[in-house]
């Protein structure tokens, strides 16, 4: 997994949350989250659609196995690779949107570009 922020929880709590992460971002093409996350899920979301540009068995069978839903995996393959075929990288966009009111915490949103 990139990065090596331990966002203050275990790595399977942690490795869950990011597989969470990444299909609600997949699935909706946006989520708002902390800065800090927002980077970590940018890190896989763009490695999983860069995967889906291959499409051969084997990165199948990889982004079936980090995908929680399958609907969204199939959705990887049949939409959101192919809108980005001639882009190399950089498939996602982080915004700061400013403190959060509970505990000011930096937010940000996390788009598909």
């Amino acid at each position: 997994m990139p990065g090596t922020r331990k966002l203050g929880r275990t790595s399977d709590s942690r490795n869950a949350m990011m597989r969470a992460m990444v299909t609600y971002l997949l699935e909706n093409g946006k989520i708002e989250t902390t800065v800090t996350r927002a980077k970590d899920v940018r890190s896989m979301a763009e490695k999983m659609i860069s995967l889906g540009k291959a499409s051969d068995l084997h990165t199948k069978r990889q982004i079936y196995a980090y995908i929680t839903k399958e609907d969204v995996a199939k959705k990887l393959f049949d939409e959101i690779s192919p809108k980005y075929a001639d882009r190399n990288g950089g498939y996602t966009r982080i915004i700061k949107i400013g403190a959060r009111r509970g505990d000011a915490a930096e937010m940000a949103v996390l788009e598909l570009v």
